[in-house]
């Protein structure tokens, strides 16, 4: 897959998930990008670890596996990050 490729999918799953996940997420569209294509490197690493694939390299998983990494790391950096109060 071409970087343009990688950088569209990126998007729609970077939205996707930002539209699954109550609340919140103050992201750009670059941060969005970049959660969708971080989103794809996680799922395609927990793929490898659950079929037994080899480790070494970063492998891109597919709709669903991205899907998935990209809400979990959404979910995570909601936890990490802290609340903000409102008067």
């Amino acid at each position: 897959m071409g970087i343009v490729a990688w950088i569209v999918f990126g998007f729609v799953i970077g939205l996707i998930a930002r539209a699954l996940v109550p609340g919140r997420q103050h992201l750009g569209l670059v941060f969005t990008t970049l959660l969708g294509i971080a989103g794809s490197l996680v799922g395609g690493l927990v793929a490898g670890a659950v079929t037994g694939a080899p480790p070494g390299g970063f492998h891109g998983a597919g709709f669903i596996g991205s899907l998935l990494g990209a809400v979990a790391l959404l979910v995570i950096a909601g936890f990490a990050t802290p609340r903000r109060r409102t008067v």
